[in-house]
């Protein structure tokens, strides 16, 4: 009797411990299951977020509009290549004026773009957007000077230009290969030049001097014809008979 009892004790013991570890079994597995699933997917995401930011980069490009439209920009900068600008609603504006948006941008404006740019599909994701005025260079020959205004013309292959020189203009000579500071007084009339600087608003012709250099030892570009200089009085032109002949004073 001990004997059958101590057998069933044993049986019933070996049948608690097999159920036991059967249901510890059938619960665990799944949350393991899932727990290496989360832990995959989170690799994953890691991962793919790494390998963007490897392929994006903060930068930052100016141009001029090309073509403008809902969501997009395309513009050449000032190296001459063409930059295409993705436009979303993270995308800022900045102007002048008032109100300013992506229906406000034109064909011809210059902007300045910061954002994320990628570099497998080269286009520039715009953080920022802002209105921007380039500075105009004008290179060439003094042909004109008016000390009393402070104001001279530059004579270039093409054009004539006013420049306007003011007290924060800085005026600089190039001579020996050192950059030096000069002045007004410095300039001379056929010497080679270049102003840099911005249109005046209420005269579009002049140009607001912030940067001056003179260049005293390059010789003058045959391709700019002097012009005798009207804004000085001490300058005497011959009158003109009208058939292209000069009067000249006659002199004992």
């Amino acid at each position: 009797m001990r004997k059958i009892l101590f057998i069933t004790f044993i049986t019933t013991i070996i049948f608690l411990i097999f159920f036991q570890e059967t249901l510890f079994a059938q619960t665990t597995t799944p949350t393991s299951s899932i727990s290496q699933e989360l832990q995959q997917k989170l690799l994953n995401q890691i991962a793919s977020k790494a390998a963007q930011l490897k392929l994006t980069e903060k930068r930052g490009i100016i141009g001029t509009v090309k073509e403008a439209k809902d969501t997009s920009i395309t513009l050449v900068d000032t190296t001459g290549n063409t930059r295409f600008v993705d436009v979303d609603e993270l995308t800022e504006f900045s102007s002048s004026s008032k109100s300013f948006g992506i229906s406000d941008i034109e064909k011809g404006m210059v902007l300045g773009v910061l954002g994320l740019y990628n570099k497998d599909s080269r286009r520039l994701l715009a953080r920022d957007i802002s209105t921007l005025t380039l500075p105009t260079v004008v290179s060439g020959q003094v042909s004109e000077i008016d000390k009393e205004n402070f104001q001279l013309y530059i004579l270039t292959e093409k054009d004539r230009v006013k420049i306007d020189v003011q007290d924060i203009t800085r005026t600089y000579s190039y001579l020996e290969d050192e950059l030096s500071l000069s002045g007004f007084s410095k300039i001379t009339q056929e010497v080679t030049i270049v102003a840099i600087g911005y249109p005046d608003s209420t005269d579009k012709e002049m140009i607001l001097a912030q940067r001056i250099i003179i260049f005293p030892n390059i010789p003058k570009n045959p391709k700019i014809i002097s012009k005798p200089n009207i804004l000085d009085n001490s300058v005497t032109i011959p009158p003109s008979t009208g058939s292209g002949l000069k009067i000249q004073p006659i002199t004992e």
